[in-house]
């Protein structure tokens, strides 16, 4: 999800002291939103190499800021995890800064939101020692999972209503059909996180234990299937689509085809591959950000501006 998927087209002026504020802090976001999926991706790696305690107390890793007595594969992962988490701290706080300084020139709600993101990694940052502190328990795990996931969704969101965007005001279904399918997606995302942190795949093939667990993430792919296909055909066959809106669809049902064999092959090879447990997970969050940013460009596309209906009169 980056702007050259979405090229602005037919935007509306914008003065350039309205316009430079806002490309600033767009450009951040875009850059948050790309540090937080590598986060997630660090942090499912984390999981699966088994370095989610690597570094036995928190915020330091031995004590120090950087171990390097201590370095090996696993440090080194949670290490980077918690570096990487710090960055993007510092950049949500430098997100509200400058959205503050420059809310005349802004829209109303972005210093709001700024907030709200300033508030969700916090929230992700207590969570991520809570991670440590209470030995990996899988409801803080999970949680952990979620709110990072709210923090990515968050980011692409504010990103996407500050993004020039070509409107033809057609589709006006299609934003429900695209917030239902992220919906079950997160909903899936945390189920699949359930699954890991409690190995669940693994009791249930070894002792039949936890299977509940397993199955629902298992089952819990039909709907969400069903919704992300239900979008995908439903943009394809609506006419007067903006370029970037049917790009989009078309990247999202190749991530959920990618997804779906990601998922296969976990399963049968019993998340025995790490890189293949890994790119599912990504993968996951990778499709739940182009159901978000769909949904905010498809609400956005079904009005036309003022601007351009008085000009087509």
């Amino acid at each position: 999800m980056t702007e050259s998927v979405l090229p602005p087209q037919n935007s509306p002026t914008t003065s350039p002291e309205v316009a430079q504020p806002q490309d600033q802090i767009r450009r951040l976001l875009w850059k948050m939103a790309i540090a937080t999926f590598l986060l997630m991706a660090v942090g499912s790696a984390t999981r699966v190499m088994n370095a989610g305690l690597a570094c036995p107390d928190w915020p330091l890793c031995y004590g120090q800021w950087i171990p390097a007595q201590q370095m090996n594969l696993q440090v080194f992962l949670e290490w980077f995890h918690r570096l990487d988490a710090a960055l993007i701290g510092l950049s949500a706080i430098a997100l509200l800064g400058l959205s503050l300084w420059w809310r005349q020139r802004l829209p109303r709600w972005v210093p709001w939101a700024s907030t709200l993101a300033l508030a969700l990694i916090l929230v992700q940052g207590l969570l991520g020692g809570l991670t440590v502190t209470q030995l990996l328990r899988f409801d803080i795990v999970t949680a952990h999972l979620g709110t990072a996931l709210l923090f990515f969704s968050t980011l692409l969101v504010m990103g996407c209503f500050l993004l020039p965007q070509q409107r033809t005001g057609v589709g006006k279904n299609l934003p429900w059909v695209s917030g239902l399918a992220a919906l079950l997606i997160y909903l899936q995302s945390l189920l699949g996180g359930l699954v890991g942190s409690r190995w669940a795949l693994h009791q249930c093939l070894a002792g039949s234990q936890l299977c509940a667990v397993m199955y629902s993430h298992l089952v819990g792919v039909i709907p969400a299937t069903i919704a992300t296909l239900t979008l995908v055909i439903l943009a394809w066959r609506t006419p007067a689509l903006p370029r970037g809106l049917r790009t989009l669809a078309q990247i999202t049902g190749a991530l959920l085809l990618l997804q779906i064999l990601l998922g296969v092959g976990t399963y049968y090879l019993h998340l025995q591959i790490e890189p293949l447990t890994i790119s599912h997970q990504a993968i996951g969050a990778a499709l739940l950000g182009s159901l978000v940013c769909f949904t905010v460009l498809g609400i956005r596309n079904r009005q036309i501006p003022q601007q351009e209906t008085t000009s087509n009169c």
